[in-house]
């Protein structure tokens, strides 16, 4: 995490008030003032002890005793500290994650952590003997079930819950306990999601739009400022955030449509016809995902879905003939080369291209040649 982010956090869990190592460095006494035996700093007016005459022995201070009235005195200025709330106690506990719930205002999609995208993590704290980085709860009533509710570390918790349940029965989740309300829990988890690399643009972008109603009073303007975002890139994310799941469903992994792309998808989407037509290709593309996956292939890479989800927002009725149309479709094969494209669709026919060393066989070439024909009388269009 950058230094700007973990300040940033830092300054949340804190209150915004200083640092206890940078009050206590404020406070502490200089060396002109340190305390006497009795734990009182000397005056102006009390004299200094006259040096040893020369010759004479200097019997040496007796360095147990003194490292024990130090000792004693540093603990009781500390507790002093806390009682006047000078400094913050941070509190550690370690939890039972089963009474701990998981916040709902949290980005990350719970559904899709799992043995493999934690396994990881799960290796790290086997690896060290317990969970070194603690998770962040703050305090609940009225859940008979859940003592406390989780509001950053979601992979910790499910990596502890996962190993309890496999062999493990004795972990226990480390957290740290704060006290937050809603918008600042938000913000909390909203920092440290940020650094973490397998929550997708889409996740945060969803999360930022659910939370912009609630915590901000629906002012995008507010929730930049709030949480140091700039207000283009902010808009951006809410506007992404508008994609369907039926669309959303063509991607075989959601993470590779990233901001700018869905950003472009999403305006795409404002057009009522052109959205007909994407949601009819979305459908398409994840059917074929689907049979692929139970074939044991991969799904259509992310850029070859959103190219296909964009030009099929061409296909959209605008009263006009299709065959007048500069009309584009390309069917990918399991390795994501294109192995048909029609480059021309005009009164005279259609022009189709099989590109060379695509890697397709018969079946899947004829099977492409199928939902091309299929689109084309969708749109009114027959070559028969």
């Amino acid at each position: 995490m950058a230094r700007k982010q973990s300040d940033y956090l830092a300054s949340l869990l804190s209150g915004g008030d200083d640092t206890a190592e940078t009050k206590a460095e404020a406070k502490a006494p200089s060396p002109a003032a340190s305390p006497d035996e009795d734990g009182q700093a000397p005056s102006a007016d009390t004299p200094s002890p006259a040096p040893p005459a020369e010759g004479e022995a200097v019997s040496p201070a007796p360095r147990s005793s003194t490292r024990a009235g130090l000792s004693l005195l540093g603990r009781e200025n500390a507790l002093a500290r806390v009682a006047s709330g000078e400094v913050r106690q941070v509190t550690q506990l370690l939890l039972d994650p089963a009474r701990v719930r998981v916040w709902d205002g949290n980005a990350r999609n719970q559904a899709r952590l799992s043995e493999d995208s934690c396994r990881d993590l799960i290796d790290s704290i086997l690896a060290e003997g317990g969970q070194k980085v603690p998770a962040v709860v703050r305090h609940i009533t009225g859940d008979p079930d859940h003592d406390y509710e989780l509001i950053a570390g979601t992979r910790r918790h499910f990596a502890i819950s996962w190993l309890r349940a496999h062999s493990y029965p004795d972990m226990k989740l480390l957290a740290q306990v704060a006290e937050l309300d809603d918008e600042a829990a938000f913000r909390l988890a909203d920092i440290e999601n940020r650094a973490r690399r397998d929550i997708t643009d889409i996740e945060r972008a969803r999360n930022y739009a659910e939370a912009l109603p609630i915590h901000y009073g629906g002012k995008a303007v507010r929730m930049a400022e709030r949480l140091k975002l700039s207000k283009g890139w902010l808009s951006k994310m809410l506007k992404a955030a508008t994609i369907p799941d039926e669309v959303l469903a063509a991607f075989a992994d959601p993470a590779e449509l990233t901001l700018n792309p869905a950003y472009r998808l999403a305006g795409e989407l404002d057009d009522k016809a052109r959205a007909r037509a994407i949601r009819k290709e979305a459908k398409a593309i994840a059917a074929q995902n689907a049979k692929a996956r139970s074939e044991g292939r991969p799904g259509l890479p992310g850029p070859v879905t959103l190219k296909r989800l964009l030009a099929a927002s061409d296909l959209a009725d605008s009263g006009q003939p299709l065959a007048t149309k500069d009309f584009r479709m390309e069917i990918s094969g399991p390795y994501g080369r294109t192995i048909l494209a029609v480059k021309d669709v005009t009164r005279q026919g259609v022009t189709i291209q099989l590109p060379m060393a695509s890697g397709a066989g018969d079946e899947q070439l004829a099977n492409a040649l199928k939902e091309v024909l299929d689109v084309l009388r969708k749109n009114g269009i027959s070559v028969s």
